[in-house]
């Protein structure tokens, strides 16, 4: 009897540990944060949200899209000159004096590492004429991007009943920078240094987002703060190729808060190979070719992170002719296959020749000709 309970304990210690690790990874993260979620980039998926689609102030978050703007619009080489209206903007600084004049980029750098409000007024005057203006130009560009809950009146996010937004419109909008390499390299730098035009020395940056030293693979991307936004964090990491955007609004602990949510991301994902690099995906036919086709294979590996339940949800577009004319050299780009996550394209790869084909010769050509006419003369009338 006494073995009997010994072994009935165990087994009870066994059922009630299984749970507890499945538990440990599915968990929802308790955060102190008044709106949050967690996006995968590449797919849009959500993973996470609270208050989600909840109208917030966005404070110094809304320079993401501020850089979205500039870069897409603007002229990186351009001179800025800093007038007197943005030198004397309130609020965080990059100490710019009337006059003043940078390079766009390093405005940009300005903007992003030391939330220098005073060259997102210097930028907007500079491209649009106005500050208000440029806000357009943002609120336009973020409702294209499908943040359709957002309104922006001004380029720093100081407090205005009119300028708004929510997590998901600002993961939404953050998704979207990430297609950018520049936008990546400027949110993901610790440190840099730009001229300080009448000083005996350059300015020296630091990244006030503190994610970049905290977490593993973090990789941008803004912070901010007013009396009434509270304190908010867009964060970001990327892992095994999975890109994760983590927003959190009015927090109490944004940056415990932050990582948490990274952390019950990276566990819902895996990156699964979709294709992998020359596999064959279609065979095409090669008019007047001394072979009579070739195969087209991926030029590159594709990957995508995915969770468990997920995989109907993908599937595979292949854009490429049926027919090609010779020559036709090994290597060469002739369609492009893409991933699709609920039909809209995540990922994509170059189609290539397997192979080159020549061009028949005149007299093949012609025995060619020939050929075909007397194949089809003996299949209709032998």
């Amino acid at each position: 009897m006494r073995q009997l309970t010994n072994l009935g304990r165990i087994f009870l210690m066994c059922l009630m540990f299984l749970p507890t690790v499945s538990l440990a990874s599915n968990a929802l993260p308790d955060v102190t944060a008044k709106a949050a979620i967690v996006m995968e980039a590449s797919t849009g998926k959500v993973l996470y949200e609270k208050n989600a689609e909840e109208r917030r102030y966005p404070a110094s978050t809304t320079k993401i899209m501020t850089l979205i703007t500039a870069l897409e619009y603007g002229k990186l080489d351009d001179v800025v000159t800093t007038s007197a209206n943005a030198a004397s903007t309130d609020g965080s600084s990059l100490w710019l004096t009337q006059g003043e004049q940078l390079k766009m980029l390093d405005m940009l750098y300005g903007i992003m590492l030391v939330s220098g409000n005073d060259a997102t007024v210097a930028v907007a005057e500079h491209m649009s004429g106005s500050v208000e203006k440029f806000a357009t130009l943002m609120t336009n560009k973020a409702h294209a991007i499908g943040a359709v809950n957002s309104n922006f009146t001004n380029t720093s996010g100081l407090p205005d009943e009119r300028h708004y937004s929510t997590a998901y419109d600002l993961a939404k909008i953050t998704a979207y920078g990430y297609k950018k390499p520049l936008f990546t390299q400027i949110v993901s730098t610790e440190h840099k240094v730009v001229p300080w035009p009448g000083k005996d020395h350059d300015r020296d940056l630091y990244n006030e987002n503190k994610m970049l030293w905290l977490y593993d693979g973090a990789n941008g991307v803004k912070t901010g703060y007013t009396d009434a936004a509270g304190r908010c964090l867009v964060s970001a990491a990327n892992r095994n190729g999975i890109q994760l955007i983590v927003v959190v609004l009015d927090s109490e602990h944004m940056w415990d808060d932050s990582i948490k949510l990274l952390d019950y991301g990276f566990t819902q994902l895996k990156q699964v190979p979709v294709i992998n690099r020359n596999d064959i995906l279609k065979t095409v036919k090669i008019k007047d070719g001394k072979t009579g086709d070739i195969k087209l294979i991926a030029a590159n590996d594709i990957s995508v992170p995915m969770a468990e339940s997920e995989h109907d949800k993908f599937s595979t577009v292949i854009d490429a002719p049926n027919k090609l004319d010779a020559p036709i050299t090994s290597g060469q780009k002739v369609g492009t296959v893409k991933v699709m996550y609920n039909n809209v394209e995540v990922a994509s790869s170059d189609l290539v020749a397997d192979r080159s084909v020549d061009r028949k010769s005149f007299f093949g050509l012609l025995w060619g000709s020939v050929w075909g006419f007397l194949t089809f003369v003996i299949r209709n009338f032998a």
